[in-house]
């Protein structure tokens, strides 16, 4: 039996994978999806990015589960990448969800144009502001969906976007699945494309856009069932 451990993306709480759970349930697997400190529930606690990762690690030894997939939508393939290499034979394989990975000593905003999130977050108190509708359009979205996460969205704190991540060692060594959506942009990034040459990584694609756990949760549910089975 798989022990899966969900984590949304920036702005996101537990509650994303509500359609996600059910169906990998059904499947026979544990889950158990994570608000990350300072988001959804947990608004108010202080956080950073290594805040984050210690989420992770502790919820597997609280859990003390194994033969764990970790799954990182977004924002939270840097801090779940981090974790996997933390919880050492627990892990089973890393799922990036349209996802950001982490490099050493780079953050999450490293890389692409970033200038407009950095001077969003100096004015609203060192925080990403929650989703407005125009931030969610052509994602393969309901109108309803687009109003849940505009609604159920809160604030990301600041630094878990700038501060720099720690690896231990490549990521290419891990066994992992990274799964593209495309409408959300039809290529992996640059970095992934090159951890996608290891033999241990598997590429996966979805024909929806950057919040499949709303959009297409069934389909990413049989995905991430799958996933499981990969050696």
């Amino acid at each position: 039996m798989t022990e899966f451990i969900l984590v949304a993306g920036a702005k996101l709480g537990a509650w994303a994978w509500d359609e996600v759970v059910p169906e990998l349930r059904a499947a026979g697997h544990e889950v158990h999806a994570l608000t990350l400190s300072g988001l959804a529930e947990k608004r108010g606690t202080p956080a950073g990015q290594q805040t984050h990762v210690q989420d992770i690690v502790e919820a597997v030894e609280r859990l003390d589960v194994r033969d764990v997939v970790l799954v990182g939508h977004s924002y939270s393939g840097i801090p779940v990448g981090q974790a996997a290499q933390r919880i050492g034979d627990r892990l089973r394989r890393v799922v990036y969800v349209d996802a950001s990975v982490p490099a050493d000593g780079k953050s999450f905003l490293w890389g692409w144009p970033s200038d407009g999130v950095r001077a969003a977050i100096e004015a609203n108190d060192g925080f990403w502001a929650p989703f407005e509708a125009e931030d969610l359009a052509e994602q393969d979205l309901t109108d309803e969906q687009i109003a849940r996460l505009v609604r159920d969205s809160t604030p990301h704190p600041g630094a878990s976007l700038t501060e720099p991540a720690v690896l231990t060692h490549s990521l290419a060594e891990m066994p992992t699945t990274y799964v593209k959506c495309l409408l959300d942009w039809p290529e992996p990034g640059d970095d992934v494309a090159e951890l996608l040459k290891s033999d241990r990584w598997e590429l996966v694609t979805m024909n929806t856009g950057h919040w499949p756990m709303l959009s297409q949760p069934r389909e990413l549910a049989r995905i991430l069932d799958e996933s499981a089975d990969r050696p």
